[in-house]
């Protein structure tokens, strides 16, 4: 991985991020996308149900029902858009995307990947999503959790 800027405006959109993912309902898993062009909002992305389907709890809590039923975070930031993300950036937290969420973003243009390292052990730096960004040429940043500023 090369060397990246990191500026004000990465620590500012991981922080919508982080603002973003607390509206998920999900009990166990809270995650933030925010798409950006430039200095602005493009669009953004939590992990939740698809629109007109109740959050229950007994589907949230239910993970043969949860896991393959939720929307991740970056897919619904992708899906709300409603313009082209080509050449956008998306800021994600606090997992570095899954490798069917990295597929969807390098498919779908999005040229830089902000992350936050995980504190869930189990999380990590996905291998598959990394080699998939690398391939790609899609820049994969990781966020220090405290700006350097």
């Amino acid at each position: 991985m090369s060397e990246q800027t990191v500026t004000k405006w990465d620590y500012r959109f991981m922080e919508m991020a982080r603002l973003v993912a607390s509206w998920s309902k999900d009990p166990s898993s809270k995650v933030g996308a925010v798409i950006t062009r430039g200095k602005f909002v493009v669009s953004v992305g939590f992990n939740g149900f698809p629109q007109g389907v109740a959050d229950s709890a007994e589907r949230l809590e239910n993970r043969e029902i949860k896991y393959p039923t939720i929307l991740h975070a970056e897919i619904n930031a992708i899906l709300s858009a409603r313009q082209d993300v080509r050449g956008c950036s998306i800021y994600v937290t606090p997992y570095m995307p899954c490798p069917q969420c990295a597929a969807v973003v390098v498919q779908s243009g999005i040229t830089r990947v902000v992350y936050t390292p995980s504190t869930n052990e189990k999380w990590g730096k996905p291998p598959l999503s990394t080699g998939q960004f690398a391939e790609a040429g899609v820049e994969l940043v990781e966020l220090p959790l405290e700006p350097a500023l």
